[in-house]
């Protein structure tokens, strides 16, 4: 990802920074526990705590990334396949990347200023409703083997998505904003003689506003949430924000297609041609008699044509 080789898990992770001969990786993983800790998302009870038979016993395993700036990124993901479906829906939207668009493009047609924020661990900013329980593993260090009890909104539990959601549009509302009638993912606060805009993509805010300093503050100091890469709008979800030549805003996905072609390069050992469509010329695709791809060859097709699809 981005150049950087991601681990599997844990002891994949400690591996790679021994080869690299660096700490990145673990470094990820302690200031990803450091941020749960101080979030207060588990109750310790210790070794050979029994949380009783109505409190489900899960897995977590840390999930790692890496951003577009090369930050290396770890995120402790529950097993929410070891615990049943609920049955009320906890299915939680996000904003189009349309949506997303126009906002930023009618915020500057309008003269308003286009800054972007991530919220941090946005998910353990609210409690959890599940009752389940995990046995610490040795990303836990002094901890291994000890019963923690899950009380904040992990990643990977099925309601997680939608506790932040709650969560998110309460202080919204809170600080006078309303949904959108065009998409309910946008907010908007009418200020007299414009509205401010704040689209939201899970945690991730897109803000459109005369004055974002006072939404980041209100954010910060009043709503107390940890907010990192404030800045006027160069990247958000997955897209660049650039101007041209004379000025004017443009967007598009170039990191993401630079990330797509090198994993072409990856995969097939070579960079692919320049085209001017998918089908070459002359090329009758009903005629193709050769031989059908295995299964890991398969696999990497679908993986090339799923980025492409998913920024369309």
């Amino acid at each position: 990802m981005y150049d950087f080789q991601v681990p599997c898990n844990h002891a994949e992770a400690l591996e790679l920074d021994q080869v690299n001969g660096n700490t990145m990786w673990i470094d990820a993983e302690t200031t990803e526990l450091n941020q749960i800790d101080e979030c207060k998302s588990f109750l310790d009870k210790g070794v050979g705590f029994n949380p009783g038979s109505d409190c489900n016993c899960i897995r977590v395993h840390m999930a790692h990334a890496v951003k577009h700036d090369g930050r290396h990124k770890g995120r402790l993901v529950a097993g929410s396949h070891l615990t049943e479906t609920p049955i009320d829906s906890v299915h939680s939207s996000v904003v189009s990347l349309r949506g997303a668009r126009l906002l930023a493009f009618t915020g500057e047609l309008n003269g308003l200023k286009i800054w972007s924020t991530d919220v941090g661990n946005a998910y353990l900013e609210t409690c959890t409703k599940e009752k389940v329980h995990v046995i610490a593993g040795a990303e836990f260090g002094d901890r291994e083997g000890h019963v923690l009890i899950v009380s904040k909104a992990l990643h990977g539990l099925h309601s997680s998505g939608l506790r932040w959601s709650e969560r998110l549009a309460d202080v919204l509302r809170e600080m006078g904003f309303f949904v959108s009638k065009a998409e309910k993912d946008i907010w908007m606060r009418d200020k007299g003689d414009h509205y401010e805009c704040i689209a939201v993509h899970v945690d991730d805010l897109l803000i459109a506003s005369k004055d974002p300093d006072s939404v980041i503050k209100l954010l910060t100091e009043k709503c107390q949430f940890k907010l990192k890469g404030t800045v006027p709008t160069e990247f958000h979800v997955g897209c660049d924000f650039f101007r041209d030549e004379e000025g004017v805003l443009c967007y598009g996905p170039k990191k993401y297609i630079e990330k797509i072609l090198d994993n072409c390069r990856r995969i097939h050992g070579t960079w692919p041609k320049p085209a001017t469509s998918p089908l070459v010329t002359g090329d009758h695709p009903e005629l193709d008699a050769l031989e059908l791809l295995n299964e890991d060859d398969q696999k990497a097709h679908q993986s090339l044509i799923g980025a492409l699809q998913c920024r369309g």
